[in-house]
């Protein structure tokens, strides 16, 4: 699941870079005859993107909500953009078409919209960390093409620049040369997309810290925590890291504020125990559960938690993604490679104790599953997170279990196929054919499921669990469960199953059987 999100950004940057008059304004005059946004496809991204200094793409899906919310906007700063001089091309790429799946595998897109910034004919490429709104586009990208780093030369450029919203880096130098400039220059020009530069001469413009310091120094202000941090070490390795880690905050924070945008992303993606505090952020008790969240990520730093506190009203896709009722709020909810742990209606004090009882191995994980059905007598059978060990693990049958979402085209493409292969194997008591609703069920960690529809084989004979990638065609199913499904049954079946991939046609494409989602 992708959430987008909105990212603004104001600095003194927009200023130095933009034409006079107001962006919003100029958006809002812009007239648009015909489309300004390019359409890509397989079969003509590489020659226009090799033409391009500087071009963004969106790789969108046509269901996606997010997607359509974005498209007249995105317009609407192409049209802009199209007459700036250099102009700014923006284009897009139906991702969902298999025909463009090379592009979105190579581009590594695995949430819609996903909006990339390709520079220097395709070999650089960056995630757009930007607002979602015409106007905060065209400021974005205006942004992007101009210098990585902007001089600072008065406390009214510092005031401009420095906010209370975002990360922002400024280095400060005794001169604009040497191998430390040079240094913090590179890393802006690779980070550029996720983060603000700066760089002066005069540390004593610049808010809060010692003014007297002279540099070489890089100044992190970043709107969270100890609010800002130096460092001294300037090999890009070490700027990288610095950045990463001193921009990152203790608590991630996921409510209406766009600047949390890449936080949360990054939130997702390490690699950690996630500890998730959920509530609503009008609650007298609001500042409490912070502080206590706060004091949990100091006590436990050492054991791989990663910390963040959400506001419900905000993060409701994220908290029907996890199958959760909001009137258990206040929530905490711990995701681990263990399982997932819930404390719903909890009290402020009860939070630390209560970690500390998941960190010593106490807890009970939860597990969201649909009801087991009272009658599951259809050919493809119902399965559910109650009772995936009866009917898979523990059945001793050979079970083609099929992951699905209400909301996919292609699994409902899927369903009459399945439906025909589970028709035609009916008499084979040793063969079972099963779905489970991947978005109201927790998927054992059995199962790699990166996208609907996705095919697992169960075999009877040593508990095999295969991935089948194969096409979409229920003689080419029926002959992958013949291969594969245990050895004592496929003896006895041998002459059965030749007799039913006989009577097998199916009209259907061979297609991919994985999408992502």
């Amino acid at each position: 699941m992708y959430v987008p999100l909105a990212l603004p950004f104001a600095t003194l940057a927009l200023v130095l870079l933009l034409s006079s008059g107001s962006i919003a304004a100029e958006v809002d005059a812009t007239a648009m005859p015909g489309e300004a946004v390019l359409t890509l496809d397989a079969g003509n991204f590489s020659e226009v993107v090799t033409k391009h200094e500087f071009i963004v793409v969106e790789f969108y899906a046509p269901w996606c909500g997010h997607c359509k919310e974005l498209a007249p906007e995105y317009e609407k700063a192409a049209s802009v953009l199209r007459k700036r001089d250099p102009p700014v091309v923006l284009a897009k790429v139906d991702a969902y078409d298999e025909n463009n799946k090379e592009l979105k595998d190579k581009y590594k897109v695995h949430g819609y919209p996903a909006i990339k910034i390709i520079r220097k004919g395709g070999s650089d490429v960056s995630a757009y960390g930007g607002p979602r709104d015409a106007e905060g586009i065209v400021e974005y990208l205006m942004r992007q093409v101009g210098p990585a780093s902007l001089e600072i030369k008065s406390a009214v450029d510092a005031s401009r620049s420095i906010g209370d919203k975002g990360v922002v880096l400024v280095g400060v130098f005794p001169e604009f040369a040497g191998i430390e400039y040079e240094n913090f220059m590179a890393v802006a020009n690779k980070m550029r997309t996720d983060y603000d530069f700066f760089h002066t001469l005069d540390a004593s413009i610049l808010p809060r810290g010692d003014l007297t310091v002279k540099g070489p120094l890089i100044r992190l202000f970043k709107p969270f925590d100890e609010l800002f941090v130096d460092s001294q070490d300037f090999d890009s390795d070490a700027i990288k890291k610095f950045i990463e880690v001193s921009g990152f905050p203790t608590v991630v924070t996921f409510n209406a504020d766009p600047t949390n945008h890449k936080f949360i992303e990054r939130y997702y993606s390490t690699p950690s125990a996630k500890a998730m505090l959920f509530l609503r952020f009008n609650d007298d008790r609001v500042e409490t559960f912070k502080s206590q969240m706060h004091e949990a990520a100091r006590q436990l730093s050492g054991n791989n938690i990663s910390f963040l506190i959400g506001d419900v009203s905000t993060a409701d896709r994220a908290f029907e993604y996890f199958g959760l009722k909001e009137s258990d709020v206040p929530l905490l909810l711990v995701l681990a490679s263990t399982g997932k742990y819930l404390n719903p209606t909890m009290e402020p004090d009860q939070l630390i104790p209560w970690m500390k009882q998941y960190i010593y191995g106490n807890l009970t994980p939860y597990v969201k599953s649909e009801s087991i059905p009272k009658v599951n007598d259809q050919p493809v059978k119902v399965v559910v997170a109650d009772n995936i060990d009866e009917i898979v693990f523990n059945s001793g049958k050979n079970v083609l279990l099929e992951f699905y979402a209400p909301w996919c085209g292609h699994c409902r493409k899927l369903a009459p196929i399945l439906e025909e292969v589970a028709v035609l194997l009916q008499d084979d008591k040793d063969v079972v054919i099963a779905k489970m609703d991947g978005t109201a069920n927790d998927i054992p960690t059995d199962f790699s499921v990166e996208g609907y529809p996705a095919l697992y084989f169960y075999s009877s004979s040593g508990g095999n669990l295969l991935l089948y990638d194969g096409p979409r065609k229920a003689d080419e199913i029926i002959s992958f469960i013949k291969k594969n499904r245990g050895a004592k049954a496929a003896a006895a079946e041998v002459t059965q199953m030749d007799d039913v991939e006989e009577e097998v046609t199916s009209s259907t494409p061979s297609e991919s059987v994985r999408d992502e989602l």
